[in-house]
């Protein structure tokens, strides 16, 4: 099970649900679609998401509905997604229990951010601690332990850190890591990047280059190092 947590998109357009789907899997999200409204009921019961992402207009049971039906629980959110921006289709979803509304077309990256503020007020305690092997992240305090060490990381040192881990096994390309760690505006060069992973190689223990592993031509993958792999 996904750490991010899971989300289930319910839309009867395929090209929608795989284009969102696609998307949150590349974030770290486990992810589960369904046609129209009453699978997407079923998949809510067997699925247990976090997250409903669901359109409105859909046949035998609308996102209306639906989202009726699955209101009240107070660790799941919904989003609605609908080419419909009437105000009054608005309140309807949000008196209905909705999170949030976002209107059809839309950008990916703006629904992102809607997912990852909605699981924040949904599941504050979802993906507090992060694990791979026996290194530890405890997302809240911000507190790092390798075993019995707890290493003193810099602000940037622990963002690169908890970026890899968040996506541990994966093999995360240079240009990635600068964009999420260092921001899309961020104009200088990968001997940054370099710098920082050898820095927390240092702090890590990580000598042999066993923990943060080098791809050559790619960039870095976090390898579980003693203790359990997360799964």
């Amino acid at each position: 099970m996904s750490e991010r947590g899971r989300i289930l998109v319910v839309d009867d357009e395929p090209a929608i649900t795989d284009f969102i789907a696609l998307g949150l899997h590349h974030e770290g999200y486990e992810v589960a679609t369904a046609g129209d409204g009453h699978q997407g009921l079923r998949a809510v019961d067997e699925f247990k998401p976090d997250l409903v992402i669901l359109d409105v207009m859909m046949p035998r049971l609308d996102g209306f509905e639906l989202c009726r039906a699955i209101a009240g629980e107070p660790r799941r959110g919904i989003i609605i997604l609908s080419a419909r921006d009437e105000t009054t289709d608005r309140i309807h979803g949000l008196e209905l229990g909705a999170d949030d509304y976002l209107v059809k077309p839309f950008e990916f990256g703006e629904l992102l951010a809607r997912v990852k503020a909605v699981l924040r007020r949904r599941t504050p305690d979802l993906n507090r601690v992060v694990q791979v092997g026996d290194l530890t992240i405890d997302t809240a305090t911000r507190e790092v332990r390798v075993g019995e060490r707890q290493p003193d990381l810099s602000v940037r040192e622990y963002d690169l850190l908890h970026f890899l881990a968040v996506h541990a096994h994966e093999v995360m390309h240079r240009q990635r890591i600068l964009d999420e760690v260092w921001g899309h505006n961020f104009f200088g060069d990968e001997n940054n990047l370099e710098v920082y992973v050898r820095y927390l190689r240092q702090k890590l223990g990580d000598a042999d280059h066993q923990r943060i592993q080098t791809v050559r031509g790619v960039g870095y993958r976090l390898h579980a190092v003693g203790g359990v792999a997360q799964e």
